[in-house]
């Protein structure tokens, strides 16, 4: 999670003139000091991140920095590599979306969600970095609106010849906020051990400490993702509450329990 956020700053940074802590941290939906700490390692890795104070001050990268042939962020002897463990790589996505886009051009390809599979055909407008992945946002000639479609469930990329007229975009769905507008809230119980982990994703001032270890409340909007990342913790961690979610968990491990135990 943390390298995903670290390559999404560096690209917003590369693509804009100059952005704020606060901006990226409600762009990333993390604390000002977890962006600040994530600025440092950026400069650590010799990334040429420039901040500047006061009122027309903001964090920029020092002019001159690109991407390099490779498709990858490259910073004087360090690399950060878009390429991923697939064949059909994140970085040779993008660089078609990338001419999609500049063309206008129309892309197909196969889309795995929830309830399976379908082909789609839309019209990109940009590539995005939120909620910790990748996504292409366009209008989808299927549904006939615009929509968001993540690069990791997006299979079988072609560009097409079909050519298109941009369309303009609401700010809201731009924005992003009409995406998941169901807000959840849920409260953890996380063993000490795990401290380390708590801060890599959410910063150091996310938890509350007592005797019986670090208390981690959490807003959220995906609940299969929430109870994916807790149960990576394994017997570390506790739902505690709203009730309700504590008995949907309290039933995710007991059916995951009964594949081994043989009942």
């Amino acid at each position: 999670m943390k390298l995903d956020r670290l390559m999404g700053i560096l690209t917003l940074l590369l693509q804009s003139e100059k952005l704020t802590a606060p901006e990226l941290a409600r762009r990333f939906e993390v604390s000002r000091r977890t962006i600040q700490r994530d600025i440092e390692a950026l400069s650590m890795a010799g990334i040429p991140v420039v901040t500047a104070q006061g009122g027309n001050g903001g964090i920029s990268i020092m002019e001159g920095y690109r991407l390099d042939n490779r498709d990858a962020f490259t910073a004087q002897e360090q690399l950060i590599n878009l390429y991923g463990y697939h064949e059909d790589s994140l970085s040779e996505k993008t660089k078609l979306l990338k001419q999609a886009i500049a063309q206008h051009r129309t892309i197909r390809f196969d889309y795995y969600y929830s309830k399976g599979e379908m082909p789609r055909e839309i019209e990109p407008c940009f590539v995005e970095f939120r909620w910790g992945d990748w996504y292409v946002f366009g209008w989808c000639r299927l549904r006939q609106d615009f929509r968001r479609f993540k690069l990791n469930r997006l299979w079988n990329l072609t560009l097409t010849d079909d050519t298109f007229e941009p369309r303009p975009v609401p700010p809201e769905q731009a924005s992003g906020g009409e995406a998941f507008p169901a807000q959840h809230s849920i409260s953890i119980l996380f063993d000490k051990s795990v401290r380390y982990r708590l801060i890599e994703d959410y910063g150091l001032r996310c938890y509350e400490e007592s005797d019986d270890g670090l208390l981690f409340s959490l807003d959220y909007t995906n609940q299969a993702y929430i109870f994916s990342w807790v149960l990576g913790f394994g017997d570390k961690a506790e739902v505690l509450a709203p009730e309700e979610t504590r008995e949907e968990f309290a039933a995710l491990v007991k059916n995951i329990f009964s594949r081994y135990d043989g009942t």
